[in-house]
């Protein structure tokens, strides 16, 4: 049975919208990472040329991994500006998970080669720019710009995911990149927590069972 072709609802719309009120550079803005029990939470921006065409560009927790790593390189090269920003474990632990998320936003921001003057954010909150900004509520499948942002800081969080896996061994974070799925937690149980494990997302699991804290 041939595969199901996923509909792209993605478009420019948001974006000459901002245009059509003077703004000129208009970037998209997303983050990978939010939920993990490890690692970093990754942000990206992303400015394209407004009605940019490439085929496939969608939320990236709608495309497979081979499809999202074909994107992530397309997107690069045909973007007018990009950037990528992460923030650790350790920061996360200290801040919270949402302000990190916002410090990666605005860094992803800051970092544009060609500034933006008007930032789309997937979402319902904005970390606090020095530019005009917007939320948009599932924005990743409806923005292009966003939809990009998304691939880039979901294929940057996973590549790095992948190498942890190398160096941390038997926690499985090449499979599922830090989620806290039953095979996850069961490893926690069995070896403790590893250095890029967020402390402060584990309590529950240590609640729940003691001897895991080490």
């Amino acid at each position: 049975m041939p595969k199901k072709k996923i509909e792209s609802a993605v478009s420019f719309d948001y974006e000459r919208a901002a245009q059509s009120r003077g703004f000129s550079a208009v970037c998209g803005v997303d983050e990978a990472g939010r939920g993990p029990l490890a690692g970093p939470v990754v942000a990206a921006a992303v400015i394209l040329p407004i009605d940019c065409q490439i085929e496939g560009l969608n939320d990236s927790k709608k495309l497979s991994e081979k499809k999202r790593e074909a994107l992530f390189d397309e997107i690069r090269a045909r973007a007018v500006s990009y950037a990528v920003a992460s923030v650790d474990h350790a920061v996360i632990d200290e801040i919270n998970i949402l302000r990190a998320t916002f410090r990666a936003m605005a860094q992803a921001v800051m970092h544009l080669s060609v500034p933006a003057d008007y930032a789309l954010i997937d979402g319902n909150r904005a970390p606090a720019l020095d530019i005009a900004s917007e939320c948009i509520v599932g924005g990743d499948a409806k923005s292009a710009s966003i939809a990009a942002a998304s691939i880039l800081a979901k294929v940057t969080r996973d590549r790095y995911m992948r190498e942890m896996d190398a160096k941390y061994p038997g926690y499985g974070f090449a499979g599922h990149k830090g989620y806290g799925t039953r095979a996850h937690i069961q490893a926690i149980l069995q070896h403790g927590p590893c250095p890029i494990h967020r402390q402060s997302f584990l309590k529950k699991i240590y609640d729940k069972y003691p001897e895991a804290r080490r």
